[in-house]
């Protein structure tokens, strides 16, 4: 999904914002850093310029008219045509549910307003390169179990397997790193990001819904717990 580039900072970003004020900010901080953009005051208006050209990553707000960021951001994620896009959710909530309802929808960030031009930068660079280094992966395959980073798809033995962005993000980040022990502190960095300050409880919640996914293609024994230490992924 993501456009063959040496260097992020030729990556097209596309800005879906309702405040003008703020959309000519943005747009005039990340053109200044050298990206391309295309801004959008609503969904309508980014469905169009999405169908025209694929952004590398899109800005989206939370607060829309018509569609809700957090809506759009959960029909992206369900088509397999832009599911593959990453996406940065700018928001004015700033509670530690609102993050998690975000990043569960399918965002890769969350920026809580007010925020610095040099902090926005650093978590773009940061999910493009993310982003980039998967799609160079390929697709990957363990004993049946099969993700494709690029579409976020996972099948087990050919079936597709029904898996929330947050859950592929975690198998994606234990299945390219087998039998190392992670604790919950690391694990957060990795997959959650680490300006995503959010409890580690959320993790133990996260594998438990991964592994009842896994269960009935008997995949979820893959997911092991390191007692008073964190998890591994092993096939073993």
């Amino acid at each position: 999904m993501l456009n063959a580039f040496i260097d992020d900072m030729k990556s097209r970003i596309l800005i879906v914002e309702d405040e003008a004020a703020i959309r000519e900010m943005l747009g005039y901080s990340l053109m200044k850093a050298g990206y391309s953009c295309e801004e959008a005051a609503d969904v309508e208006q980014a469905r169009t310029l999405i169908h025209a050209h694929k952004p590398d990553l899109i800005l989206l707000d939370w607060m829309l008219p018509g569609m809700s960021g957090i809506d759009y951001a959960r029909r992206l994620r369900n088509d397999t045509d832009t599911q593959g896009i990453p996406i940065i959710m700018l928001t004015a909530k700033g509670e530690e549910a609102d993050k998690i309802r975000g990043l569960d929808t399918g965002a890769d960030d969350y920026i809580t307003k007010p925020f610095s031009t040099k902090e926005l930068l650093a978590r773009l660079r940061a999910v493009l390169r993310r982003y980039a280094d998967e799609a160079q992966q390929g697709i990957i395959e363990v004993e049946g179990l099969v993700l494709d980073p690029e579409t976020y798809r996972v099948t087990a033995r050919n079936e597709i397997i029904d898996i929330s962005p947050t859950e592929f993000k975690l198998l994606h980040f234990f299945i390219t790193h087998p039998e190392r022990v992670f604790s919950r502190v690391q694990l957060l960095d990795q997959v959650w990001g680490q300006n995503v300050y959010v409890e580690e409880r959320t993790v133990d919640v996260h594998i438990r819904r991964l592994r009842k996914t896994l269960e009935p293609f008997s995949f979820d024994k893959f997911i092991q717990t390191v007692r008073s230490v964190g998890y591994r992924f092993s096939t073993h």
